[in-house]
C-alpha cells in the first residue's frame, strides 16, 4: 500500500468533514455511507444501460429518478409533519385541503383534482367519511351524484394542521434560494399541466400511444 492511498484518504476525510453530511458525532459508518452516496451521485445510469446494450436518454431518466425520490422523501416528511393528525398523514390531507379550497365537489371531481385512480381516491374519501372529517349530500340537480364538504371537525383539522403543513413545505423546499424556488415552481407547474392533460384525456391509452402523442 503506497503513500498516495493515505493522501487520497486524507483528502476524502477532509471533504467529508466539510460536507453537510458531517456531524460532530460522525463515525466511520457515516463516512462509509457518505462515500457510497458520493459514488452513486457520480455514476450515470447510462453506464448500466450501455453495459446491457440498451439505448438510454440520460436526462429524461434522471428526471424520472429525481421525481420518484422526491416523492418518497416528501411522503416521509408529510407523515412526520402530520404526526399529530394521523387521519391526514397519507394522502388524506390533500383531499381535505382541496375541499377547503373547492367546496361541494363530487367524488369523481375530488379524485381527479388529486390525480388518483378511481379506486384509490374512493378509499381515501371513504376513510375521511369514517373519520367524520367530510360529509356527503345528494346533488340537488343529479340525485345519482353526491357532493362533498368539510364537516365542523374537518374545518377544525384544517385550521389546526396548517402550521405543520407549512413547516413541512419549507423543509421540502430545502435550501433553494427564492429565485430558484420560483424557477422550480414554474417548471413543475409546466410539467404538471402536461401530466394533468394526459391524465384526463389519455388515461386509457397505453404507454406507446401516450409517448407518440406527447412527441407530436
Amino acid at each position: 500500500m503506497n503513500t498516495d492511498f493515505f493522501i487520497d484518504l486524507f483528502h476524502q476525510v477532509k471533504e467529508f468533514e466539510n460536507s453537510e453530511a458531517y456531524k460532530p458525532h460522525s463515525n466511520v459508518e457515516d463516512f462509509r455511507l457518505w462515500l457510497n452516496d458520493k459514488k452513486y451521485r457520480k455514476e450515470s445510469p447510462t453506464k448500466l444501460f450501455k453495459n446491457e446494450q440498451h439505448q438510454v436518454s440520460f436526462t429524461e431518466n434522471e428526471i424520472c429518478k429525481q421525481v420518484l425520490l422526491l416523492g418518497r422523501y416528501s411522503r416521509q416528511l408529510i407523515r412526520k409533519g402530520l404526526n399529530d393528525f394521523p387521519e391526514l398523514a397519507n394522502e388524506e390531507f390533500t383531499y381535505l385541503y382541496r375541499l377547503k379550497d373547492e367546496p361541494n365537489l363530487s367524488k369523481i371531481q375530488l379524485i381527479e383534482r388529486n390525480g388518483h385512480e378511481k379506486q384509490t381516491g374512493t378509499q381515501i374519501i371513504k376513510r375521511l367519511l369514517e373519520y367524520g372529517l367530510i360529509e356527503e349530500k345528494n346533488d340537488s340537480e343529479d340525485k345519482r351524484s353526491k357532493r362533498l364538504n368539510l364537516t365542523e371537525k374537518g374545518e377544525d383539522y384544517f385550521h389546526r394542521s396548517v402550521d405543520k403543513v407549512n413547516m413541512t413545505s419549507r423543509i421540502l423546499a430545502g435550501k433553494l434560494e427564492n429565485n430558484e424556488k420560483a424557477e422550480l415552481l414554474e417548471l413543475l407547474r409546466k410539467l404538471n399541466d402536461f401530466h394533468s392533460h394526459v391524465y384526463s384525456e389519455y388515461k386509457r391509452f397505453n404507454i406507446d400511444e401516450i409517448l407518440e402523442i406527447s412527441a407530436s
